[in-house]
């Protein structure tokens, strides 16, 4: 059996054999929380530096104590950086009683895989955005149902919905301050290519092997040729990644799905392309999605990474519109009689995303962006997608739980 098929084929197995029907204690009590690392490159060791910034200077007892990746240089550069133990595999990690929870940062493809093993182990997931890859629904479906029927914790890396100014107007919303949603709109807007093209090639003759995991690397992917371009630079691939769509959108998509309070869509169209970059990648500069609900509400998701002229996040109701800038927000009433405004929140945004989430394993209370709110941003991003690759609409049946395309 090749690596890969233990990789996938052995997932269910060993963790839960481990901690078959184990449920997540209910908080921890010890001095301080042991955090791990899973994938170990830009993005992991950011996150983990963020755990290490709040345990040493801003009163939060955690520390990064184990880290994984299946590319051997990063994770001893880790080890060394965090003074934590390194791991080359994954369930390797979740054994060790040291850690309480788990950093998810690997590429898309490897996400889902990563959080059900660590949710079967009883550990708490902080789980980078998207939650998996769009071609993962199924998968998708079966994390959800676990982290439910298991009661875990669970967080999305979408640090933007912890400013206290979006939970201000989710709360007003909520309250009925600006009557019944009907369409709102969001968007990303950057010029360049830098977050897929321009992620770094750390060793160009990088090869797997025993310094290289590539069938664990892959995942359920298509198998590829091994080149050192889809190792580093693997946003630039459809077969890992959406490109911008999937790694950008989920920011703003949260945040004012949050706000919201969507459930599941009805169907959604998308349209986009390459329209200015190219050089070997696959995956769309610029993306556009319409999605629109059985409540009846409209959300328009547009953006690109040719022009980074922006575009404000609006929520227009029936009796009023609430409008966010770089300042704050603005509810104003449909007769324009008068404005209020609440001024902008926290620019240590990724801070109190992670302060919550390791509060949330004491108390065990809900994060700010749970399961349920990455599997209400996961769906439509999944049809979306779909739906621009094949060229058609895509439906969502709420009864079925199954998406279709005509």
């Amino acid at each position: 059996m090749s690596s890969r098929r233990k990789f996938l084929g052995g997932l269910a197995g060993s963790a839960a054999a481990a901690n078959a029907g184990a449920a997540l204690q209910s908080g921890v009590s010890g001095s301080r929380l042991g955090i791990g690392l899973i994938g170990c490159g830009g993005r992991g060791s950011h996150l983990a530096s963020v755990v290490t910034e709040l345990g040493r200077n801003q009163g939060v007892p955690a520390d990064i104590v184990a880290v994984c990746d299946v590319y051997r240089p990063r994770r001893e550069r880790a080890a060394q950086r965090f003074n934590a133990r390194a791991y080359a595999l994954p369930s390797e990690l979740l054994r060790d009683p040291k850690v309480d929870g788990v950093i998810v940062a690997t590429p898309d493809r490897v996400h889902v895989y990563n959080a059900l093993e660590a949710v079967r182990a009883s550990k708490a997931v902080y789980c980078e955005k998207p939650i998996t890859h769009w071609q993962q629904f199924d998968q998708l479906k079966q994390l959800v149902r676990e982290v439910r029927e298991r009661h875990a914790l669970f967080q999305i890396g979408a640090q933007w919905t912890s400013d206290p100014l979006w939970l201000r107007a989710a709360d007003l919303v909520k309250q009925g301050y600006i009557g019944k949603p009907v369409h709102a709109q969001c968007g990303y807007f950057r010029h360049g290519d830098q977050g897929e093209r321009g992620m770094p090639i750390d060793d160009p003759n990088a090869r797997p092997g025993p310094d290289l995991n590539w069938d664990a690397w892959q995942a359920d992917a298509p198998q590829r040729p091994f080149t050192a371009s889809r190792l580093f630079q693997w946003r630039m691939y459809i077969d890992y990644s959406g490109g911008p769509s999937t790694d950008l959108y989920p920011h703003p998509m949260t945040r004012l799905f949050k706000v919201i309070g969507v459930n599941l869509p009805k169907r959604v169209v998308a349209v986009g392309g390459k329209y200015v970059y190219d050089g070997g990648r696959d995956v769309p500069d610029t993306f556009d999605l319409l999605i629109e609900y059985p409540e009846n509400l409209t959300v328009a998701v547009l953006g690109t990474i040719c022009n980074e002229y922006g575009l404000d996040s609006v929520v227009r109701g029936t009796e009023a519109t609430l409008s966010f800038d770089r300042g704050g927000f603005v509810i104003e009433p449909q007769q324009r009689s008068s404005k209020h405004r609440v001024p902008a929140g926290t620019d240590r945004t990724e801070l109190d995303h992670m302060r919550n989430y390791l509060e949330c394993i004491r108390t065990r209370k809900t994060p700010n962006a749970d399961i349920e709110l990455a599997y209400r941003v996961q769906v439509p991003l999944i049809m979306a997608m779909r739906s621009f690759v094949e060229g058609k609409v895509a439906y969502f049946d709420a009864a079925t739980e199954t998406i279709r395309l005509s």
